[in-house]
Protein backbone atom coordinates (compact mmCIF):
# COMPACT_ATOMS: atom_id res chain seq x y z
CA UNK A 1 0.00 0.00 0.00
CA UNK A 2 1.31 3.36 -0.99
CA UNK A 3 1.83 5.89 1.79
CA UNK A 4 -1.16 8.28 2.47
CA UNK A 5 0.19 11.49 -0.13
CA UNK A 6 -2.65 14.22 1.18
CA UNK A 7 -6.31 14.47 1.10
CA UNK A 8 -8.12 14.76 -2.56
CA UNK A 9 -12.19 16.13 -1.93
CA UNK A 10 -13.65 14.77 -4.89
CA UNK A 11 -16.56 16.60 -6.15
CA UNK A 12 -18.58 15.25 -9.46
CA UNK A 13 -22.06 14.46 -9.76
CA UNK A 14 -21.13 11.36 -11.92
CA UNK A 15 -20.77 8.08 -9.72
CA UNK A 16 -18.79 6.22 -12.61
CA UNK A 17 -16.27 8.93 -12.36
CA UNK A 18 -16.05 9.35 -8.91
CA UNK A 19 -15.81 5.32 -8.23
CA UNK A 20 -12.83 5.46 -11.32
CA UNK A 21 -11.13 8.34 -9.59
CA UNK A 22 -11.38 7.12 -6.26
CA UNK A 23 -9.64 3.87 -7.47
CA UNK A 24 -7.14 5.97 -9.30
CA UNK A 25 -6.13 8.34 -6.72
CA UNK A 26 -6.16 5.75 -4.11
CA UNK A 27 -3.59 3.73 -6.09
CA UNK A 28 -1.37 6.11 -6.08
CA UNK A 29 -1.51 6.69 -2.00
CA UNK A 30 -4.07 9.57 -1.82
CA UNK A 31 -6.74 9.55 0.70
CA UNK A 32 -9.80 10.71 -1.27
CA UNK A 33 -13.51 12.21 0.03
CA UNK A 34 -15.74 11.36 -2.83
CA UNK A 35 -19.04 14.45 -2.95
CA UNK A 36 -21.89 13.84 -5.25
CA UNK A 37 -22.30 17.52 -6.22
CA UNK A 38 -21.89 20.90 -4.67
CA UNK A 39 -24.70 20.32 -2.20
CA UNK A 40 -23.05 17.72 -0.52
CA UNK A 41 -19.71 18.99 -0.10
CA UNK A 42 -21.47 22.40 1.01
CA UNK A 43 -23.27 20.52 3.77
CA UNK A 44 -20.51 19.49 4.94
CA UNK A 45 -20.00 20.89 8.84
CA UNK A 46 -15.57 20.90 8.56
CA UNK A 47 -13.64 20.81 5.67
CA UNK A 48 -9.96 20.11 6.54
CA UNK A 49 -7.62 22.71 6.13
CA UNK A 50 -5.01 21.11 3.81
CA UNK A 51 -5.85 18.85 0.98
CA UNK A 52 -7.20 19.69 -2.65
CA UNK A 53 -10.28 19.66 -4.57
CA UNK A 54 -10.81 17.88 -7.78
CA UNK A 55 -14.25 19.42 -8.62
CA UNK A 56 -16.00 19.32 -12.29
CA UNK A 57 -16.92 21.59 -13.81
CA UNK A 58 -20.59 20.78 -15.85
CA UNK A 59 -23.37 20.05 -12.67
CA UNK A 60 -26.82 20.35 -12.41
CA UNK A 61 -27.05 22.21 -9.37
CA UNK A 62 -24.31 24.77 -10.11
CA UNK A 63 -21.17 24.88 -11.88
CA UNK A 64 -17.72 23.84 -10.36
CA UNK A 65 -16.37 27.54 -10.70
CA UNK A 66 -19.42 28.65 -8.54
CA UNK A 67 -19.30 25.72 -5.97
CA UNK A 68 -15.28 27.32 -5.48
CA UNK A 69 -16.74 30.95 -5.87
CA UNK A 70 -18.55 29.83 -2.31
CA UNK A 71 -16.55 27.47 -0.49
CA UNK A 72 -13.97 30.75 -0.73
CA UNK A 73 -17.01 32.94 0.81
CA UNK A 74 -16.86 30.20 3.32
CA UNK A 75 -13.21 30.50 3.70
CA UNK A 76 -12.16 27.22 2.34
CA UNK A 77 -8.45 28.09 0.72
CA UNK A 78 -7.83 24.71 -0.49
CA UNK A 79 -6.37 24.21 -4.14
CA UNK A 80 -8.64 23.22 -6.40
CA UNK A 81 -8.36 21.48 -9.74
CA UNK A 82 -10.99 21.79 -12.37
CA UNK A 83 -12.23 19.01 -14.91
CA UNK A 84 -14.24 19.93 -17.69
CA UNK A 85 -15.52 17.67 -21.03
CA UNK A 86 -14.72 21.29 -22.41
CA UNK A 87 -12.46 24.15 -21.94
CA UNK A 88 -13.05 27.79 -23.16
CA UNK A 89 -10.95 30.68 -22.24
CA UNK A 90 -13.97 31.85 -20.42
CA UNK A 91 -13.97 28.98 -18.36
CA UNK A 92 -10.22 29.72 -17.55
CA UNK A 93 -10.85 33.12 -16.87
CA UNK A 94 -13.05 32.64 -14.35
CA UNK A 95 -10.68 29.71 -12.81
CA UNK A 96 -8.07 32.18 -13.02
CA UNK A 97 -10.08 34.96 -10.93
CA UNK A 98 -10.61 32.37 -8.34
CA UNK A 99 -6.87 30.85 -7.88
CA UNK A 100 -8.18 27.58 -9.54
CA UNK A 101 -4.63 25.91 -9.87
CA UNK A 102 -5.27 24.00 -13.08
CA UNK A 103 -8.71 23.11 -15.28
CA UNK A 104 -7.95 19.85 -17.30
CA UNK A 105 -9.88 18.70 -20.04
CA UNK A 106 -11.71 15.24 -19.96
CA UNK A 107 -10.97 12.49 -21.21
CA UNK A 108 -8.37 13.46 -18.20
CA UNK A 109 -4.49 11.20 -18.38
CA UNK A 110 -3.98 9.68 -14.64
CA UNK A 111 -0.43 11.13 -14.62
CA UNK A 112 -1.83 14.88 -15.59
CA UNK A 113 -3.70 14.77 -12.86
CA UNK A 114 -1.96 12.76 -10.31
CA UNK A 115 1.19 15.50 -11.15
CA UNK A 116 -1.26 18.43 -10.78
CA UNK A 117 -2.64 17.02 -7.27
CA UNK A 118 0.76 16.55 -6.03
CA UNK A 119 1.49 20.40 -7.29
CA UNK A 120 -1.42 21.38 -5.69
CA UNK A 121 -0.80 20.00 -2.43
CA UNK A 122 2.69 21.73 -2.41
CA UNK A 123 0.75 25.12 -2.99
CA UNK A 124 -0.08 27.50 -0.06
CA UNK A 125 -3.49 27.86 0.82
CA UNK A 126 -4.25 31.24 -1.04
Amino acid sequence: MPPDLGLVLVVDDDAAVRAALKFALELEGFCVRLYDGPAAILAERYLPDHGCLVIDFWMPEIDGIDLIGILRSRHVWLPAIVISGRVDKQLLRRAEELGVSRVLEKPLSDATLVDCIHHALEQRPV
